[in-house]
């Protein structure tokens, strides 16, 4: 009988030291810190989360009221910046999360796509914080990370469909594993956030003292709705006879300068001066976005159901990105989404544009399937940055080749949410 209980004994000290070191068992011993730094483009982000969703601690040194006086971001002047403030955003965070670097389980960092001089500083400075903290490094995607966001804070099975909408982005992905995206549709031209900001420009609604230090897409937003007669011009919605999933907004962008350039002319408006249809084109322009996004946005759905690559109980549309904070745009999604049975998904503004809180939440969920956590130190000194860096695996062609038929929206449907 004690024979048997020593053996026992020595089966349990064993699988007891096997699950201490077994990754995984560890996870669920205390909860799991990340520390995201993101420096893709203009803003200094960096951020902990826990693996149960938790903000512990973020800070985040916006650059926009720079870059809008600048008439636009200027890389070198991004670079400055990031270099100036992510120590002290770095603190900052920490210190908000009442917490040292010993503390911290490893340092997620964003080093693909985005700006190559902003990227550099927060994949160098990610890579001290791993030499002198003894921790493992997780290279982030920046637009996986956008895409996984929604998890933190609401339940999304995998798969899903994802629509990123941003300044620099603007695409569908079916996302299949927090590692395993493809890409059905991108922006063929300029991203939606950059046709808010130079169509914002171009009207000089910046200005105006109550839009000085906003973005594009927040000002356009915010004008639109002082419109008498958003249908006053007519703005086109590109490419309704293209059956694929991509995206172009300089045509819409080229009408707006057409009309802009007609009222100045008519009215004799020069300098500073500000178009006296000002809110009526912010509406028409908003109304064709919305149009367009949401069209594209449908033939997406359509290609997923033709091709059964969602199952009906996780038919969830996430929306995510800097333009996703526009509302009368999730509002379009919204009417795309009840008519085609999807549930729409969007996180809180604070989420949605750049920011260290996503790199860490992706850094946990990296962490959680022990997906692209890399701890020699060897190999994180290799780690380097990527400019330019697709979204997982191109089904652009099978989305033509499916040659699907889709309605647009309805114009009526939309004037009644704007």
């Amino acid at each position: 009988m004690f024979k048997k209980i020593k053996n026992n004994e020595k089966l349990f000290l064993q699988l007891l030291s096997n699950l201490k070191n077994n990754k995984k068992y560890s996870n669920h011993c205390r909860p799991i810190k990340i520390l995201g730094i993101e420096t893709s483009c203009d803003d200094t982000g960096v951020a902990i989360v826990d693996d149960t969703g938790k903000i512990i601690g973020q800070a985040l040194c916006s650059q926009q009221k720079i870059h809008t006086r600048n008439g636009g971001i200027i890389p070198p002047v991004a670079r400055d910046l990031h270099y100036e403030n992510i120590t002290k955003v770095c603190e900052d965070a920490l210190k908000s999360a009442n917490l040292k670097l010993r503390d911290i389980d490893a340092i997620a960092t964003t080093v693909k796509p985005g700006l190559p001089l902003s990227l550099d500083v927060g994949n160098k400075f990610g890579k001290y914080l791993c030499q002198i903290g003894n921790k493992p490094y997780i290279p982030i995607h920046h637009m996986e990370a956008h895409a996984l966001t929604a998890r933190m804070v609401e339940k999304v099975e995998l798969p899903f469909l994802v629509l990123l909408i941003s300044g620099g982005h603007c695409l569908l992905a079916l996302v299949k594993k927090i590692d395993d995206f493809y890409l059905l549709g991108t922006s063929l031209d300029d991203a939606p956030g950059e046709a808010f900001d130079k169509v914002a420009r171009k009207l000089k609604i910046f200005n105006l003292p109550q839009y000085r230090d906003k973005n594009g897409g927040a000002v356009i937003e915010h004008a639109a709705k002082f419109s008498n007669d958003p249908l006053q011009f007519e703005f086109p919605v590109p490419m309704p006879h293209y059956r694929d999933c991509n995206f172009s907004f300089s045509g819409i962008k080229n009408t707006v300068n057409t009309i802009i350039w007609r009222q100045e002319k008519e009215f004799d408006i020069c300098g500073d001066g500000i178009v006296p249809d000002l809110y009526n084109i912010c509406a028409g322009f908003q109304l064709s976005v919305g149009k367009h996004i949401g069209h594209k946005t449908k033939r997406a759905m359509k290609f997923l159901d033709h091709s059964n690559l969602i199952p009906d109980d996780r038919r969830t549309l996430v929306v995510s990105g800097g333009v996703a904070c526009n509302d009368f745009i999730a509002k379009c999604l919204n009417v795309v989404c009840e008519e085609m049975d999807y549930r729409l998904v969007r996180p809180p503004p604070q989420l949605c544009t750049d920011n260290g809180i996503m790199i860490a939440w992706n850094g946990i969920e990296r962490w959680r399937e022990n997906c692209g956590v890399i701890r020699d130190p060897d190999e994180i000194a290799k780690v380097d940055i990527e400019h330019r860096s697709p979204l997982g695996t191109d089904w652009i062609p099978l989305v033509k080749e499916a040659d699907i038929q889709c309605s647009t929206i309805k114009t009526k449907q939309l004037l009644s949410i704007l």
